[in-house]
């Protein structure tokens, strides 16, 4: 009898650890990066913020790596990432600001910069993994990863993802630095593989504002 009772047991628990179908953090992420490359370019709203600084805006983006934001709030703002140059219209200012940038220039919600972040930083689940509202008595339902830096020379120490398990979208990004400064992107209303044209990412700012160069250097 205890033999056949032993036997019941070991398959009970095989058959509830088959049904649990534990995936495992990195598992889960490079599911995730595996659907992003999948994706040639989107449009989604943004909603960021800077500590106490608010902005809003649309995010377009193409491979390999051109980034546009035309903000709402702050209302014409515009910023452009064509893979080369990065430029930013400040229209409270009057001011354009460009900069040349390195072939390192991914956002998070890219498969470019989820690439990077399986490179430098250890990823684990918040509280496991299984799904939770993404804010306290939202009925939108997340998973949560938590990424540490693996290296002090990242400009980010932490960065939480909260990404939607059906759709495989990054719904919100929480980045904060070893200053304990937090920035934080809220995506939503994803409109993906547009056939968006290079043409999204020629920007002419007005002839009327005064361009700095350099200005990530500038003294």
């Amino acid at each position: 009898m205890k033999k056949y009772i032993l036997s019941f047991v070991a398959m009970f628990f095989c058959a509830v650890l088959g049904a649990q179908k534990i995936t495992t953090a990195g598992d889960f992420f490079k599911t995730i990066s595996d659907y992003y490359a999948t994706i040639h370019d989107y449009e989604v709203d943004a909603d960021i913020s800077i500590g106490k600084q608010k902005m809003q805006g649309k995010v377009s983006f193409k491979r390999p790596e051109m980034l546009r934001i035309d903000f709402t709030d702050p209302a014409e703002q515009v910023l452009l990432f064509n893979g080369d140059m990065l430029t930013i219209y400040l229209p409270g200012s009057q001011a354009i600001l460009e900069q040349s940038v390195d072939k390192n220039g991914a956002t998070a919600a890219t498969v470019q910069g989820l690439n990077l972040m399986r490179r430098y930083y250890t990823i684990a689940y918040e509280s496991g993994q299984d799904s939770v509202p993404l804010d306290e008595g939202s009925d939108e339902m997340v998973v949560n990863l938590m990424l540490y830096s693996r290296s002090t020379s990242e400009a980010f120490s932490t960065i939480r993802l909260s990404i939607s398990p059906d759709e495989k979208l990054i719904r919100r990004v929480v980045a904060t630095t070893a200053q304990n400064e937090t920035y934080t992107f809220d995506f939503y209303n994803y409109n993906l593989n547009t056939n968006m044209t290079d043409q999204r990412f020629i920007y002419d700012p007005p002839s009327s504002a005064n361009t700095y160069n350099n200005f990530l250097f500038a003294e």
